[in-house]
This record gives structure tokens, C-alpha cells and sequence, in this order.
């Protein structure tokens, strides 16, 4: 009853101000406009306070923030209430002394150094019985070498692909599928792990190698540091294609790290100096993976290679942002590596080598990385933007870690590239000294109806395909779908959306990346490459 009365005295007193308005001064009619203007959020607000105090409260749960900044609307609304220049000046002269203070108070805190080689203990840097990388092979033609990593669950070729089992498993075929078409190395993913099925289930079955019934085949997990990146900015084309926006927007500016824009203003994924808080593409929840909680979760999976938590920056970012991401990623991997230590457990850890396309910063990385007691080194961070790019990083690059410096010989370590696995990019990667590279990108064209050969890729939906009859995929293939099935039935099921040709398809092109690494490895042989 009183709200009524309330709008009804305001209605009166905003009808007769109406019919005086126009005799007003022009100042006069500003400033009661916007009393009025103010007097009408005054009751709206009084309805929504409560529902706002809680919204607010709801969004500061998840992560402590600093105190909400005014919005620029509002600051603009601050600027028209004065009357007069002076007033005006003086506003304008408070907002910059405050954001100067508040950029003060914002400065980037200065950490530690990451610890040098001399903190790990002695033994750690002495060869692992039940891990050995032996080179067969140097190419007189080019850094390009033939070799075998033996590990306790069997032995991997090098040059080799290895294949993506995201959730310890490859899309469309059977694990045994995969081995019977060469398939030795398989990636795993930690984060995707840790969601479903989780470390205790894993542990419980007797670590990943039991629990995918693979217990002749060696793996090989992540850090889930990916998923920093992928969180924040969707795909690495994604990324390249938007120059570094954010996927969720609403957060911090092009270039950071340290991102706040996600569903609903709440965060994918935070990065501190304690680690990165993921929100689960599950259910919401959110949880703090740290360096060390990632090594002890890849213990529980006991892979026969792990990778130590590193941050993967965009390859639109500022310089200064990235020389601190490198840093930190040194003091993550340092941590993790410490971790990884305290119980081996028959596991190899590679290092990540960052600095994206700085130079200076990758010539940083791989001396104080490989400095570390790590028995591998993995190549990640942004690329670049294409093979070209790539590969021209690598030819530069490469020749560091065929040195020997402070006692360490590089050479004699595994080198993987990591995420790259298209076929220009494996050849010149191949010829610059890697050893080993992942990627879901054979599979997931598998899925997508192009299919791998000696002729170049097939797209298979194109009708051109649908009467040729008793021609396999690749003529050459000897796995299982090229030898029972043509073109003209694998068109079919592609129309036709039959599941099986995801098996069918998969199955081919995994056969056709691990006979491609075969020809290049006797070809290094052969010294031809």
C-alpha cells in the first residue's frame, strides 16, 4: 500500500514539473531531468536490490576478485551530472590520480628465478635402466635420424607418429585395430582423465595400461596445459583465425593470459602462479590443477612417458606477456619435474621447450630446460601460423639441441613435437632431427570423410567416387579396409551416414601415417633424405 502511494505522489510531482519545464533556463533543464531520471532508478532499484546482492554474491563464490570497476556507461553519467568546466576538470583529474593508483597497485609481482640444475639431486642425472632412446642412424644428407625409445611396455620406431586416445581411447576403432596397423606410441589426455573417468578409477584398474587393455603398447600423457589454451581461445585455427580474441568474451584484453570471460562472466580457466583452475566442461565445477597435482594424477595413470605442466600462450600476445609466460612455465616444469622425482616409478618426463616464435626466448628455454635432469624434450608452445612458419623455427632451432654443453649431450635425448602431425609439416620436421609427433588430425579426417593415399587425400563424399568399383582407398595400403572394401562402398557409407565408416576410415588412416613414418625411415637409412 505504501509503494502505491509512493508512485502516486512521484506521478503528481512529475506532471506538474512538466508543465513548468519549458520555462525552465536550459542548465535548470538538464539538472531536473536528470533528478528525474535518478528518482525513477531510485524505485526500480529498491525492487531489484535484493535480486542484484545475490547475483553478486553468487559471481564472487567461484574466485576472489578484486572489488567490481565502474563501467564506462557510468563514468560517462558521473561526467554529464556537473555543472560547470571546473567541476568537470576536477572529476576528470580524480579518475586519472585513481586509475594511476590502481595501476600502481597492479604492478606485476617479481618471482624467483626457477631453480638451476644444481638443486636436483645427483643421481637424477644419471640414465634410467628402464628407459633408453639409441640412435641406429644419421643421415649424411640431413639431421634427420633413425632410432628406438625402449620402454617397460615395448618399443617405438623413430621417426614415429603417434596417435591421439583423448579419453584413453581412439575414436572409432578398437585399440587392437590401431596395433595391428603399426600403431606404437598412443597420446592420452590428463584433463580429460581427471573429469572422466577420474585418477581413482584409473588407479583402481592398475593404471591406464590395464585399464585400456593395452599392457604391450607404451602411452604417453599430457600435462592438461592445453586445455589452458584451448579453454580460453577454442582451437589453435581458431585463435590464429580471430588474432588471439578470446573465446569467451567479457575478460581481459587481446593478449592475456589470465582469462575472466566465460559463460556468464565466470571464468573457463584462471591462471596463477599456483597453477591454473579449470572449469569443467561436465558439470561447472571447478577445480586448481598445479604442477604438482598434474604429476601425481599421471602416476596414478602410470603412462610410460609424462609431460610436467607448462602454460601454452596464443600466437597473438604481447611480448612482455610472453616472457613471463615462459617464465613461469620454467618454474612449473621445474616444479613438476621435482615431483616427478620423489617417485619415479618407471616413468620418463620430457620437458616442454616454450618461447613461441621469440627467438631469444626458445634459445632461453632450451638452455635452462635441458640443463634439468628431463630424459626428453618435447617442442611446443604457438608454432606458428603455418608449416612455413614451423619449419623455419625448427631449422633454426634444431642445430641447439644437437650440443653439448655443462656435460649434458643433448643429441642423445628423444625430441617430440607436439600437436603437428599434417603430412608437410612431418616431412620437413622429419629432416630437421624430430623424433616423434602427435596429432588427432588423421583421425578426425577419418571422421570427416577424407581419406589418406599415395595419391593425396580423397574426399571421399564427392560423387566422382561412386562407380569406381574394385579400387581400394590406396592401392598400395595393406590394412584391412583397402583390402576388403572399394571406393565405391566407402562413398556409400559415407552418404549414407553408416557408423561404420568412422572404423572403416580410421582404420585406413592410421595404417597410412604409420607406413609414411616406415618410408621415412628407411629412407634416412638410405641416406636419401
Amino acid at each position: 500500500m505504501t509503494m502505491h502511494l509512493v508512485h502516486l505522489a512521484l506521478a503528481i510531482t512529475i506532471t506538474t514539473t512538466t508543465m513548468a519545464f519549458h520555462i525552465l533556463p536550459s542548465n535548470r533543464k538538464v539538472m531536473l531531468r536528470r533528478s528525474l531520471d535518478n528518482s525513477n532508478k531510485f524505485i526500480t532499484g529498491k525492487r531489484n536490490n535484493y535480486r542484484t546482492k545475490n547475483a553478486a554474491h553468487d559471481a564472487s563464490c567461484l574466485f576472489s576478485t578484486k572489488a567490481p570497476i565502474e563501467s564506462d556507461n557510468e563514468t560517462i553519467q558521473e561526467e554529464e551530472i556537473a555543472t560547470s568546466d571546473e567541476t568537470s576538470t576536477n572529476n576528470a583529474r580524480t579518475r586519472k590520480h585513481q586509475k594511476k593508483n590502481k595501476h600502481q597497485n597492479n604492478t606485476t609481482i617479481t618471482y624467483p628465478p626457477p631453480p638451476d640444475s644444481s638443486t636436483f639431486p645427483s643421481w637424477s642425472y644419471t640414465p634410467r635402466p628402464f628407459f633408453e632412446f639409441e640412435i641406429l642412424h644419421q643421415s649424411t644428407k640431413s639431421s634427420a635420424r633413425v632410432g628406438r625409445i625402449h620402454t617397460p611396455h615395448g618399443t617405438i620406431d623413430t621417426p614415429g607418429y603417434v596417435a591421439v586416445a583423448t579419453n584413453a581411447a581412439l575414436k572409432g576403432v578398437d585399440i587392437r585395430d590401431a596395433d595391428t596397423v603399426g600403431q606404437q606410441l598412443i597420446f592420452c589426455n590428463t584433463y580429460h582423465l581427471l573429469l572422466q573417468p577420474g585418477t581413482e578409477v584409473v588407479e583402481g584398474a592398475g593404471g591406464l595400461h590395464k585399464f585400456m587393455n593395452r599392457k604391450n603398447g607404451p602411452l604417453i600423457t599430457d600435462s592438461g596445459g592445453f586445455q589452458v589454451f584451448s579453454l580460453a581461445y577454442g582451437s589453435v585455427h581458431e585463435e590464429l583465425s580471430t588474432g588471439g580474441e578470446l573465446k569467451k568474451r567479457g575478460g581481459d584484453k587481446k593478449g592475456s593470459l589470465h582469462v575472466t570471460g566465460g559463460k556468464g562472466g565466470k571464468p573457463p580457466v584462471k591462471v596463477t602462479e599456483e597453477g591454473a583452475i579449470f572449469r569443467s566442461y561436465r558439470d561447472g565445477k571447478s577445480f586448481l590443477l598445479t604442477p604438482e597435482s598434474t604429476v601425481q594424477a599421471q602416476k596414478s595413470f602410470g603412462a610410460d612417458i609424462i609431460i610436467p605442466l607448462d602454460e601454452l600462450p596464443p600466437y597473438h600476445i604481447d611480448r612482455n606477456v610472453l616472457i613471463n609466460s615462459v617464465e613461469r612455465t620454467h618454474r612449473w616444469e621445474a616444479r613438476s619435474l621435482k615431483e616427478h622425482l620423489k617417485d619415479v616409478k618407471e616413468q620418463a618426463m620430457y620437458c616442454v621447450i616454450h618461447g613461441g616464435l621469440d627467438r631469444e626466448l626458445r634459445k632461453k628455454s632450451v638452455d635452462y630446460l635441458t640443463s634439468l635432469p628431463f630424459d626428453g624434450y618435447a617442442i611446443g608452445g604457438s608454432l606458428g601460423k603455418n608449416s612455413k612458419e614451423l619449419l623455419e623455427l625448427l631449422e633454426w632451432m634444431m642445430p641447439m639441441l644437437n650440443e653439448e654443453k655443462d656435460g649434458v649431450n643433448r643429441r642423445n635425448k628423444p625430441r617430440h613435437l607436439l600437436g603437428i602431425a599434417d603430412e608437410p609439416s612431418i616431412l620437413g620436421a622429419v629432416t630437421r632431427g624430430i623424433d616423434t609427433l602427435d596429432s588427432c588430425y588423421p583421425t578426425r579426417l577419418s571422421r570427416h570423410g577424407t581419406l589418406l593415399s599415395r595419391e593425396g587425400k580423397i574426399h571421399i563424399k564427392s560423387g566422382k567416387y561412386s562407380r569406381q568399383y574394385g579400387i581400394p582407398i590406396d592401392p598400395e595400403c595393406a590394412c584391412s579396409t583397402c583390402q576388403q572394401y572399394d571406393r565405391s562402398y566407402m562413398w556409400h557409407l559415407f552418404k549414407a551416414k553408416e557408423p561404420v565408416f568412422m572404423t572403416l576410415a580410421t582404420i585406413h588412416n592410421l595404417a597410412y601415417m604409420n607406413d609414411l613414418m616406415a618410408q621415412q625411415r628407411q629412407l634416412i637409412l638410405e641416406n636419401k633424405i
